[in-house]
């Protein structure tokens, strides 16, 4: 009976610590919010808009940082290949696809800066959840969704969803089939594009 009894209140122990969790965990949106409210800020700055190509796509990867796990979004590009690249090349491609993101979300987000940011209802399960946006002015309304995932209290985001498209699976299909030894030549000539054509 004793025994029983304990087995009971360990169990209920590890329920309420379960409970107690759960209650701690941050809300997603709440967290990003203020994230997304600055990057909006930093992209409207005059200095950020007046400064060169490299210099933006630092700072903005440098801000970004905070809520965007480059690494996980690197390794759904890449696809099986990953697992075969050492930790430098993952290191070194992670790096340069961060560079790569941080130009395209300048380039789509830059667009709507002048418009109103709405937040709408996130969708939550578990370490899960997807963070979603709305640019709105008179003329029209542009989605943006974050996809997101919970890691030590910080929520980051693993794709971005711009009009119901996927930045990720974009690149997804634009790497699929490349060799390894390929991967990192052809990312750094699709950076030197973007920003080539950035200079026009």
């Amino acid at each position: 009976m004793k025994t029983m009894l304990r087995s009971m209140f360990f169990l209920l122990l590890l329920a309420t610590a379960g409970l107690g969790f759960a209650a701690v965990q941050p809300d997603p949106t709440e967290q990003v919010k203020p994230f997304i409210e600055r990057v909006i800020a930093q992209l409207k700055a005059p200095d950020f808009k007046n400064d060169t190509v490299d210099n933006r796509i630092d700072r903005i990867v440098t801000l970004v940082s905070e809520h965007f796990d480059f690494q996980e979004m690197s390794k759904r590009v890449v696809g099986k290949p990953w697992q075969g690249l050492p930790q430098t090349q993952r290191e070194e491609f992670a790096a340069r696809f961060a560079k790569l993101l941080g130009h395209v979300y300048i380039d789509k987000v830059d667009a709507y800066v002048s418009m109103k940011i709405e937040f709408g209802k996130e969708q939550l399960k578990g370490d899960r959840a997807e963070v979603k946006t709305m640019f709105v002015d008179a003329a029209k309304s542009i989605p943006v969704s974050y996809v997101m995932i919970l890691k030590n209290g910080t929520w980051m985001a693993y794709d971005v969803f711009v009009e119901g498209i996927s930045l990720v699976r974009n690149y997804m299909e634009q790497f699929k089939g490349i060799p390894q030894e390929q991967l990192i030549p052809t990312l750094d000539k699709k950076l030197q594009e973007l920003k080539t054509g950035a200079k026009k």
